[in-house]
């Protein structure tokens, strides 16, 4: 009987952390949110403060441990060596290990403040179309599409002829399936920059998705004349010899076989696939 009261006494102690900390959050996007991580052998929780340095990228403030006692109550554990709790820097890269917020009703018994005081030298000109731009860049990089669009957008607002924003509006676009918009957004890009090799790739993987195949055709013959990087070339027409080998017609799949193998001077991946794919349709 006592080993399963302090059984039950466990258990319970497990389920009140668990319905205190929800670990369902990876840390590109736990931007300006205190958070901790998964329980350690010892029952204590290792937790800090996510944000974005400009320079560095993804970034945790570490501040320290907690515990959770059996009343639900978070209780900060001191450092060792010193009676101060410790900081220390770590950068991040994205990945998808589970990590949980920590609810405001805890921040008091942590002793920390929703909005850290050292956090202000890292917020400056958070309003500026450059600084929306690389936020938006950053999450892009992350595969966080939607949230890239939440600086891109309000940047379009302020400048829609930024360098580079229509084009990387148009790659959150393409990302998210709204392919419409990425077009309109890469006609904009082009109408200021009529020899940007990377815009006319990305309009011709949108026309593509759109199953516009004269259009990534006239898109592709541009591309040949102005484009000094072949990669770009030789992908788009990939693109096209792969979408007919999906329609299965023999003839455009060859052509465009032929076209990609023209931009390499060696097999690559791009030409061991499509070897691939003509053995199968054959």
């Amino acid at each position: 009987m006592k080993y399963f009261f302090i059984l039950f006494i466990l258990f319970t102690s497990s389920l009140n952390a668990q319905n205190l900390l929800k670990f369902d959050k990876r840390n590109v996007q736990c931007e300006d949110k205190w958070i901790a991580y998964q329980i350690d052998k010892d029952s204590t929780y290792t937790f800090g403060f996510i944000y974005v340095d400009s320079q560095a990228g993804l970034t945790l403030n570490y501040e320290g441990k907690f515990k959770i006692d059996n009343s639900g109550r978070f209780n900060r554990i001191e450092s060792e060596t010193k009676k101060e709790i410790g900081f220390m820097k770590v950068r991040l890269q994205p990945n998808r290990t589970a990590i949980a917020e920590i609810p405001e009703s805890k921040f008091k018994e942590l002793n920390i403040e929703k909005v850290p005081s050292w956090l202000k030298s890292y917020q400056t000109d958070e309003s500026s179309v450059d600084r929306l731009y690389r936020w938006g860049y950053m999450y892009n990089g992350w595969n966080e599409y939607e949230k890239a669009l939440t600086f891109l957008e309000k940047a379009d607002k302020l400048d829609t002829k930024f360098k580079g924003l229509q084009t990387e509006l148009a790659f959150s676009y393409n990302a998210l399936g709204k392919f419409d918009k990425a077009e309109l957004s890469l006609k904009k890009a082009i109408a200021e920059n009529p020899k940007d090799c990377y815009t006319y790739k990305e309009l011709a993987y949108t026309y593509t998705k759109l199953v516009n195949f004269e259009k990534v055709t006239e898109t592709y013959d541009i591309m040949t004349k102005i484009c000094s990087d072949q990669n770009f070339i030789q992908e788009t027409a990939y693109n096209l010899a792969y979408q007919y080998f999906k329609t299965r017609d023999k003839v455009k799949f060859k052509k465009w076989k032929t076209e990609t193998e023209k931009w390499s001077k060696s097999e690559n991946q791009y030409t061991k696939n499509l070897n691939e794919m003509e053995t199968k349709l054959n």
